[in-house]
């Protein structure tokens, strides 16, 4: 009986997350394609949301200055990146860390404030970089559609196939079959839109499709794990049928990062760090 009921349920809550995503999706798609103050301001209010919802979940909001903090480094952040201090900017991210850290008064909290602070600042710098390089529109592009590809085609290919749990003790409901299908489709379908946009090294494209989509999944479980260790089922509620931000971008910041990392460490700049991967 309990799963009968569940059903209709399930199937409104799949509802409200086709309707989201229908809407959503293309009114990113389409900020990214213009780029500019718009394309700054989104990845701006999606990485104050998603701290807002960082502190939710960990007592952040219950230190006022500490979040206050926080939020200004993300405002100062993107705008000294704007203005082509990139460097600056990162500086400020650290400061504002470590400062928000000291205003919730150390200790435990203080450290989940100041990490909070600091990832979603790596996310809002690595998502700016990544789109003003050389090659910033394709790879943005290519990161969306990966990241996406991978989240749905492992909750699809997981509840087709099932078997083993993933990490049942973070995430009860991700399986290997579904992480595994996402990690394939997703690499297939990276590579398949940059060829289709007419890109040379589409092997190189592929091997990083593959990459970014296992850093999805596993940004993906860092949420699960940060929930659950709070007792959490949704980071918020904002998003009909999907949660909260983080519930939808966790993937996505934890691939963007990466991939500036990346190309940092191979020879990008931190004006251009997608240039250092060698795609172009």
């Amino acid at each position: 009986m309990a799963d009968k009921e569940d059903t209709p349920k399930k199937q409104s809550d799949l509802g409200l997350r086709l309707i989201s995503a229908v809407i959503l999706g293309p009114l990113v798609l389409a900020i990214t394609y213009w780029g500019g103050p718009a394309y700054s301001l989104l990845i701006l209010v999606a990485a104050v949301l998603f701290l807002w919802e960082w502190f939710t979940i960990t007592g952040g909001l219950e230190k006022p200055a500490a979040a206050g903090t926080g939020f200004v480094t993300l405002l100062a952040l993107i705008t000294l990146s704007y203005l082509g201090s990139p460097e600056i900017g990162l500086a400020v991210l650290l400061a504002g860390s470590v400062a928000a850290y000291l205003l919730a008064g150390a200790g435990r909290t203080g450290r989940w404030v100041a990490e909070g602070v600091f990832y979603s600042g790596l996310a809002l710098f690595s998502l700016f970089a990544a789109r003003e390089g050389v090659s910033g529109l394709l790879f943005s592009f290519f990161l969306l559609f990966v990241v996406w590809a991978t989240d749905i085609f492992a909750y699809f290919t997981g509840r087709a196939l099932g078997g083993p749990k993933l990490w049942k003790q973070v995430s009860p409901k991700k399986t290997w079959s579904g992480a595994l299908g996402g990690l394939v489709i997703a690499t297939i379908f990276g590579a398949g839109v940059v060829y289709a946009a007419g890109a040379q090294n589409i092997w190189l494209w592929a091997l990083l499709a593959a990459g970014l989509s296992i850093v999805s999944q596993a940004g993906d479980l860092l949420e699960s794990a940060i929930k659950r260790r709070f007792d959490v089922k949704d980071s918020s509620r904002l998003i009909p049928g999907h949660g909260g931000i983080m519930d939808r971008i966790d993937g996505l910041v934890a691939a963007a990062i990466f991939a500036v990392l990346i190309g940092l460490i191979s020879g990008g700049t931190f004006s251009d760090p997608i240039a250092g991967l060698g795609l172009s």
